[in-house]
């Protein structure tokens, strides 16, 4: 079947033991024989089932580079704002009376598939396979149609796959053509196998699954000879199993029981927020030193609390209850007593815990450096930059968690009139998020519509000069119940950033100062006052001084950027807010409902 020179050169490169040099020289005078009748076969690749959410994630891990969290908060944002169904279910088959036409009709003018489309509802559509009622919600699909320039880049890759997924599963199957060949070299017998396309059907709209081009084989007929063209000896060797994917995690926990389809995610960003692992090339899971000792800690202690048994039992009888073959209150009793026997357990015998982490670890009392002032004490607390990023008082034996994967840094040595905390600024960088916040307020909530971890933005405190009640603008442009919020640290780029959600609005360059002001725009926004040098001056005729709207101000219009979020309709001037009132209803101006806090606090 292939060539080769008759001289006896060998292609191997290396060290040859005497069976390798003996075996290549054997091969290189082998005569070859006739071949077979070679066996064809039509074979099928079947369309996929319709698309859950457990799916989604791994494919948005392996696929398209996005953790499971963050692909959820994309598909949540995207479901909120009407282009795809609820995201959030177990099930992979489309109800009875669900409208597989009438999805399918939204999609035909798309110029991304609409071709394709038009083609399945000429030529008819074809039933989805049948997949698993989990009695849920019906499987994600697309609600309404969308483009490239309506939604940013990672709510685009969301949107596509889902809707490729859905086209794909009324599509026809893939066809094709199995060829397998067989040909004998003396006395042994070798085949090969190739594939030729008959139907791409439903590869056509997901193309990633389409065959390669050396899938195929060449076209031989019975009795035809053949010469070798080329005789190579491959030494290899056997490697240990690579690091886990989270795909593979995903895999692993769905088939194990550990967790739900809503919260693998927050169990995969709990391990990465709590620094037991770390995210690596491929989207890999790396262990870190402190997951490694965490868990040969608790197997010296408790095996069973590493293992997946004791989580994936409890989810089983959870699934019990809610079929209606487990008693609640039973289960909660039980389950409540085994977890507080393991934790007494635990606690007594801790100093096997500790012991392994004093190899590997310092004390906390001595780690990290001088960063801020504790407002019980007065004495400088320290800054604790290994993951998980926190403060430790030593003096008073306290630590405080800091919001994860930023910078943070003194905010003007400026205090929080609640605790005389030192206030600190939190930073993803220029484009990124940033607000400030108190350490102990970010800890222990002062007030109930204050949620933990919530920064100085979040703050309903009626007259602190950072808080949302002093620099609160109107309703995140996104997300339902955000608000955009000014914030002070950003200058001289100064930015809005929603207290919620990702969106950022950046405005007003180099202006020396920008602050928020009582008067309200028609649109319900409150107003700005913007300040520059003489010398920075991006206002109309180089003013230096100016007040008005961010949203329908003409004079700011082209000072006014939004970033990271989705961009179906920028924000300009004369627009209004009208496509933010979709997403919560009617406008709610941020004031008015700081000033009933107020009132509340008085």
């Amino acid at each position: 079947m292939y060539k080769q020179p008759m001289d006896g050169r060998s292609l191997l490169t290396g060290t040859e033991c005497a069976a390798s040099r003996k075996t290549s020289q054997l091969c290189f005078y082998i005569k070859c024989e006739n071949t077979p009748q070679p066996l064809t076969k039509e074979k099928a690749k079947q369309r996929p089932i319709a698309l859950n959410t457990v799916e989604l994630m791994r494919v948005a891990s392996s696929g398209l580079g996005m953790g499971p969290h963050h692909a959820m908060q994309i598909a949540e944002r995207l479901y909120t704002q009407g282009y795809i169904s609820y995201p959030r279910t177990e099930t992979t088959h489309y109800p009875e009376n669900f409208d597989l036409t009438g999805v399918l009709r939204q999609q035909q003018s798309s110029s991304e598939w609409g071709a394709e489309v038009r083609a399945i509802l000429a030529e008819g559509m074809n039933k989805p396979r049948k997949g698993k009622d989990a009695g849920d919600h019906p499987p994600i699909t697309p609600m309404k149609a969308a483009s490239r320039t309506e939604l940013d880049g990672e709510a685009w890759k969301i949107y596509d796959y889902i809707t490729r997924h859905f086209i794909a599963t009324v599509s026809q199957d893939c066809r094709y053509l199995s060829t397998t060949i067989t040909f004998a070299i003396g006395t042994e017998k070798f085949s090969t196998t190739g594939k030729t396309l008959l139907d791409p059907g439903y590869t056509t709209v997901m193309h990633w699954q389409a065959f390669a081009k050396n899938e195929t084989v060449p076209t031989f007929t019975a009795g035809e000879e053949a010469t070798m063209q080329d005789v190579k000896l491959v030494e290899c060797q056997t490697s240990p199993p690579d690091l886990l994917t989270e795909a593979e995690l995903i895999t692993l926990m769905e088939k194990h029981g550990i967790g739900t389809d809503a919260s693998i995610p927050v169990h995969i960003n709990n391990i990465c927020q709590r620094n037991y692992v770390t995210v690596g090339s491929g989207r890999r899971l790396v262990p870190t030193t402190l997951g490694i000792v965490l868990v040969h800690g608790y197997q010296k202690i408790d095996p069973e609390l590493v293992l997946p048994t004791m989580r994936s039992a409890v989810e089983e009888q959870l699934n019990l209850i809610a079929h209606g073959q487990a008693d609640f209150d039973a289960v909660l009793r039980h389950t409540v007593e085994i977890f507080k026997l393991k934790f007494l357990y635990f606690v007594k015998n801790i100093d096997g815990m500790d012991q392994l982490f004093e190899v590997s670890f310092s004390p906390l009392a001595t780690s990290g450096k001088a960063h801020s002032r504790c407002g019980k004490c007065r004495r400088y607390m320290k800054y604790i930059q290994a993951k998980p990023a926190r403060l430790h008082c030593s003096h008073c034996d306290e630590t405080y968690n800091l919001p994860q994967n930023g910078n943070v840094r003194l905010y003007k040595e400026l205090k929080c009139p609640l605790d005389d905390f030192e206030l600190l600024s939190w930073s993803t960088g220029v484009r990124g998020k940033s607000f400030p916040l108190c350490p102990y307020c970010y800890n222990h909530p002062p007030f109930r519509e204050m949620k933990k971890g919530s920064g100085c933005n979040s703050c309903t405190h009626p007259t602190c000069p950072h808080s949302l009640n002093s620099n609160g603008l109107s309703s995140c442009v996104e997300c339902e119940g955000g608000v955009l919020v000014l914030d002070p640290a950003s200058a001289p780029r100064w930015k809005l950033g929603c207290n919620r959600c990702d969106v950022i609005i950046h405005l007003f360059d180099d202006a020396a100062k920008v602050s928020v002001e009582e008067n309200v725009c028609e649109c319900g926004a409150q107003t700005v006052s913007v300040e520059y040098k003489p010398e920075k001056s991006k206002l109309p005729n180089e003013a230096t001084e100016m007040s008005g709207c961010v949203f329908c101000s003409l004079q700011f219009s082209a000072l006014v950027e939004k970033h990271r979020a989705v961009a179906s309709k920028p924000v300009t001037a004369g627009r209004g807010r009208g496509g933010r009132g979709r997403s919560r209803g009617k406008p709610r101006p941020p004031k008015d409902k700081m000033a009933q806090l107020a009132a509340y606090f008085v």
